[in-house]
């Protein structure tokens, strides 16, 4: 017997995936993969083929776009301002960039799932001062002990958002008022600063570097690459989209929604303590105040990457490009001189509304097609 895709779940709810028999689990190996790509409309992810001309401008706009920008804007100050365009400025915007990026991939993960996680940046700073506090014993206890914390809220959240049905809004928010107000605790409300010992192993891990490239930069491309294999060759990858795309849909096809839902929120919580360790070797303390306002950052960068803020599309790639492009507007506001940091704010404000409008007039025309 011939098994064919079901057709595409589009938005508007006027089509719908034909339910799967419990027999699916005996389908040749990539069926599966097919019939997912068919349920979220995103075979695109690895090939326009099968897109009207209208769709598949649609797709590289909203995939590429911000690519475009991000070199456009760098051409641009490298003529502007000499100073731009050296390596050495290079290597400082992006050091400074990949910790928001780490952070940013688990927020990717969570939003094309349809989900938010607004306890990154809590969840960053106290990463970061456990680090400190459990680098005395060396490199492994530095990384286990916030990864463990931190992996621990992210599978709190996942439990009460993909178990208990409760609203992500909600759930993130008292982990992100949790999490500041355990790292205000131990820390003695920012009285006592955890050192990490100069020259030990764990802080070469944030301030070494290979062939001129710092380590926080090659842990976040490592980790870029690895997302993206996943999203675009992995059932589980599918599953995201599907989940995001519509999880009513999902749930017929038999996918593992609840089960799918975790597992993000539990990453999320992972990279996001990753990278607080991280920033704490290259800082060589816990900081108490840092990660202020960065779930806002993360959100931001994802969107402005392509990401449907309400799920179902996106990629790591074009979140990577948003994180660049967030970095290279600060440090080309520092070149400037004369502007107020705060100004990056407005800016990146600015592409966010952009990015939102421009993704909503794209959503309506491939409706219209």
């Amino acid at each position: 017997m011939k098994l064919t895709s079901p057709p595409a779940a589009s938005r508007s709810g006027t089509r719908a995936p034909a339910p799967l028999g419990r027999g699916a689990g005996t389908e040749p190996s990539g069926t599966g993969l097919s019939r997912l790509s068919g349920l979220t409309g995103l075979s695109g992810l690895s090939g326009l083929s099968g897109l009207s001309g209208k769709e598949r401008l649609a797709s590289l706009v909203q995939r590429q776009g911000v690519l475009a920008v991000l070199l456009l804007v760098v051409l641009i100050a490298s003529f502007v301002y000499p100073t731009f365009a050296t390596l050495d400025n290079a290597r400082g915007v992006t050091v400074q960039a990949s910790f928001l990026a780490v952070v940013a991939l688990g927020m990717t993960l969570v939003i094309i799932t349809g989900g938010i996680d607004l306890s990154v940046g809590s969840v960053f700073a106290l990463g970061g001062v456990l680090a400190a506090w459990a680098s005395q014993g060396g490199v492994v206890p530095a990384l286990l002990v916030p990864l463990a914390v931190c992996g621990a809220i992210g599978a709190l959240n996942g439990v009460l958002i993909a178990r208990a049905g409760m609203a992500p809004f909600i759930v993130t928010l008292a982990s992100l008022l949790g999490a500041r107000g355990l790292l205000l605790a131990i820390t003695d409300e920012g009285a006592t600063t955890y050192l990490v010992p100069k020259g030990s192993a764990f802080a070469e891990l944030g301030q070494g570097t290979v062939w001129g490239f710092g380590y926080p930069i090659l842990i976040a491309l490592a980790l870029f690459g690895a997302g993206g294999l996943v999203l675009q060759r992995t059932s589980f990858g599918q599953t995201l989209f599907a989940v995001g795309g519509s999880s009513d849909a999902a749930t017929l096809m038999g996918l593992p929604v609840a089960r799918t839902r975790f597992i993000v929120y539990l990453l999320s919580g992972l990279l996001a303590g990753l990278a607080g360790a991280i920033n704490a070797a290259r800082l060589s303390s816990g900081v108490t105040i840092v990660g202020t306002g960065m779930e806002l950052d993360a959100i931001a960068a994802v969107v402005i990457g392509g990401t449907l803020l309400v799920g179902g599309a996106g990629s790591v790639s074009g979140t990577l490009w948003g994180v660049l492009l967030l970095a290279v507007i600060q440090n080309l506001i520092n070149q400037i001189g004369s502007l107020n940091s705060s100004y990056q704010s407005v800016v990146s404000g600015g592409f966010l509304i952009l990015v939102v409008v421009a993704q909503r007039y794209l959503a309506r025309n491939r409706r219209t097609v």
